[in-house]
């Protein structure tokens, strides 16, 4: 039994480092359009690729709870506890840190909001969060570091679109709230604060995904230039796939703690891996993530405080699974039909735009008006 578990396990963990590059943030990298209609959701409904990574996953997410479940459930948590313990000992001084280095990483870079795409030329910005990151290593001050993440946020919608924006906002309150939490001098509040921290990342995870069900044809230049990404499968079978993998890692993260650790452990791949195709960018934009994923991993909490005897059955995965779908998938497309309307808004046809200027880093974005780092007017990101 235990050499047929470790098989699945090594499959598994192929099918992720399969499609680890995808998971590359695309509005960083390639030219794209916010407000352009969406595909609709039955196509990707029709898609075998589709449901061939569900089915995939569903295996992975039921043995994995099974085990959990079982009588190795115990040894599988306890080898996990003890690898991770000596992060787990300082994981709040091991986060606080990797906020604060986050926020000194694009101060460094300069002229951005929060991330590669969210351009500004605006220099007071990088130095509001240099403040932020000083603002994380004394208690009485990580509140204003939590009020700044929010204020940067909402400066950003100043220059950039809400639907666009929706892509930051978990994990930008998640961290926040974590902040918050964590400063906190009562108990059952603090006891909160991973908690916070792990569904604002699996929110933003889950969110972002469904742009690869949405607009596959973002992805298709970066699939062009690097046709190494696809590990030989066709184009249009591997970028659903690695939708369906983020999506379900993200959803696997607010699962049972088995779940949730090795979901956190097949990002921790996901997402490393991406960094030797796309360099610092990357490294940069996810960075964070990256440290929460690992956080993740080595929390030794047993406690889920949602729905905690629903996640253990087994029989309710694909229930819960299925439901996630259908809130996201709801909320996705109900929301950009709300603000763009059927038709999608893609501004006028003058020009083309961008977020962010042609160069090695970004090989497929044109010229961004008004210069390097100058942001587009509202709503268009990219005006073709």
């Amino acid at each position: 039994m235990s050499r047929n578990l470790i098989h699945l396990a090594v499959f598994m963990l192929a099918f992720f480092a399969s499609i680890t590059p995808a998971t590359a943030h695309v509005k960083w990298f390639a030219p794209y359009i916010v407000g352009a209609p969406p595909k609709p959701v039955s196509y990707t409904i029709a898609d075998a690729w589709f449901w061939f990574g569900i089915c995939l996953v569903s295996v992975f997410f039921v043995t994995a709870r099974a085990v959990e479940a079982g009588a190795y459930g115990p040894v599988a948590l306890d080898i996990l506890d003890r690898l991770t313990r000596p992060l787990w000992d300082r994981l709040d001084d091991y986060i606080r840190a990797i906020v604060a280095a986050f926020f000194v990483a694009i101060f460094s870079v300069g002229g951005i909001y929060l991330t590669p795409d969210l351009k500004t030329p605006a220099e007071w910005v990088s130095w509001m969060q240099l403040v932020i990151a000083g603002a994380i290593f004394w208690k009485r001050t990580m509140p204003i570091a939590a009020v700044g993440i929010v204020a940067l946020w909402l400066l950003a919608l100043r220059d950039y679109d809400l639907f666009h924006l929706f892509d930051y906002l978990a994990l930008g309150l998640g961290v926040a709230l974590y902040l918050l939490l964590a400063s906190s001098g009562r108990e059952s509040w603090r006891v909160h604060r991973f908690e916070a921290l792990r569904w604002g990342l699996a929110i933003a995870l889950m969110w972002s995904s469904l742009e690869k069900f949405a607009y596959p044809e973002w992805f298709y230049p970066l699939v062009e230039e690097k046709p190494f990404l696809t590990f030989g499968l066709p184009r249009d079978g591997f970028i659903p796939m690695a939708g369906v993998a983020e999506f379900t890692m993200g959803f696997g993260l607010i699962w049972t703690p088995l779940i949730r650790r090795l979901s956190a452990l097949a990002l921790l791949v996901i997402f490393t891996s991406a960094v030797w195709p796309f360099g610092r960018i990357e490294i940069i934009g996810h960075g964070l993530i990256m440290a929460i994923v690992l956080a993740v991993a080595a929390d030794h909490s047993m406690s889920s405080h949602l729905l905690s005897n629903f996640k253990t059955r087994i029989s309710n995965i694909p229930i819960g699974l299925s439901a996630a779908l259908a809130v996201f998938v709801t909320g996705y497309w109900g929301l950009h039909l709300a603000l763009y309307g059927s038709e999608g808004y893609v501004g006028p046809a003058t020009q083309e735009r961008a977020t962010h200027s042609h160069n090695p880093d970004q090989p497929h974005g044109p010229q961004a008006n008004g210069g390097i780092g100058a942001p587009p007017t509202r709503g268009q990101e990219v005006i073709r």
